[in-house]
């Protein structure tokens, strides 16, 4: 039996009985409830705060979760703190919107699919990984809001949420295989679906980047992969501008269909002045692990014909390998947990050649500045 929708004003009226404690007033009555979102027993909504109040506000964050929990016919409740206020959608404004202050982060890469299930996220946690491996300080950013699959990669779907530092006021990313990650699934249920909306995914995408101790005691990041969310939209958009990028890695798969949405989010970036560092082949072939045949599932090679279409370099071609699989849905990625399979080793290959294309990019731009 499919359940009804609870009424909205029932659930304002709870959370009327909630006080704002800046202002004295109900969170109603403050104007803190935005972007509320029913969904049968679900219940998603953000509260607005002032990006200073953060560590104050997640006690009230946290009653008004309880409150609307109570009601009847609730099974599950979402509050979000968020700093932002809805807006318009995107323009095809080029190069990134000013932050409200400098991200003690020296280059943040962009892994980008032009549509879901090429194993994007994949690349990323390894990437990630395989950059810590070689002495980086890293971040990892989970800015795939509807499917967040970084916590269970890095074996952190069981970890406590995030805390808020007492002094800086920003969440304390997780640290795993020598990676901080932040995700938002380590802030909301595993089951809660994620109904957003362009905005409220644009809001929480720059809270993970302004509200997070990507620094710490450590210093700032040498680099912040940043795990994009499928497809060409405005979210995706919004990130790319907003986002001061080194470069974007795109990720496909050999076969023709997911190679045109490749050649989708190549364009994206072009269009808002982000450098693509290159493409990767993923799945881009399968040994049988019995007989060390090769087959080529998806097709082979396509990536790397495209990519000499639209001159980037081909990064990688990873194989379709169930290793590779079976150690991500263990939360040990492969680059660390294998480290001299030749799969590992492409990884480790992929993070260097990311990190040459980047320091090359930046001599191109000194010249063009003192030339």
């Amino acid at each position: 039996m499919i359940q009804k929708n609870i009424p909205e004003n029932e659930i304002l009226n709870a959370l009327r009985t909630v006080i704002d404690p800046a202002t004295g007033l109900d969170l109603v009555g403050a104007n803190r409830i935005s972007g509320l979102q029913v969904r049968g027993g679900d219940v998603l909504f953000l509260i607005l705060i002032d990006p200073v109040q953060a560590g104050a506000m997640e006690a009230v964050r946290m009653q008004a979760e309880k409150t609307v929990a109570a009601i009847a016919g609730v099974k599950k409740v979402t509050a979000v703190l968020t700093a932002e206020r809805e807006g318009p959608a995107p323009s095809m404004k080029k190069g990134p919107a000013p932050l409200r202050e400098k991200l003690p982060i020296k280059h943040i890469v962009a892994v980008a699919s032009g549509k879901g299930g090429v194993g994007k996220s994949t690349v990323a946690v390894n990437l990630a990984v395989a950059l810590a491996m070689d002495g980086l300080k890293v971040g990892l950013m989970d800015a795939d809001i509807y499917g967040p699959s970084v916590p269970m990669m890095l074996g952190l779907q069981n970890a406590p949420r995030p805390v808020v530092d007492a002094d800086t006021k920003k969440l304390i990313p997780h640290i795993a295989h020598g990676v901080k990650a932040m995700s938002m699934g380590m802030l909301v249920d595993a089951s809660s679906p994620m109904i957003w909306r362009g905005p409220m995914i644009q809001s929480a995408i720059r809270q993970f980047l302004e509200d997070v101790d990507w620094a710490g005691s450590d210093g700032e990041l040498d680099v912040l992969v940043v795990d994009m969310p499928p497809g060409t939209g405005d979210a995706q958009l919004t990130l790319a501008q907003k986002v001061p990028l080194s470069g974007a890695v795109i990720v496909s798969t050999p076969q023709d269909i997911a190679l045109i949405d490749a050649r989708k989010g190549i364009a994206m970036f072009e269009k808002v002045g982000v450098k693509v560092l290159g493409l990767v082949e993923n799945m881009s072939y399968f040994c049988c692990p019995g007989c060390n045949t090769r087959t080529d599932i998806f097709g082979h090679g396509g990536a790397r014909d495209e990519a000499a279409k639209m001159n980037v370099p081909l990064l990688a071609d990873i194989p379709l390998q169930a290793e590779i699989r079976m150690l991500s849905d263990a939360g040990t990625p492969v680059v660390s947990a294998r480290p001299g399979l030749a799969e590992a080793q492409s990884y480790r290959a992929l993070a260097r050649d990311v990190m040459a294309s980047i320091a090359l990019e930046r001599q191109d731009d000194t010249r063009r500045v003192t030339g």
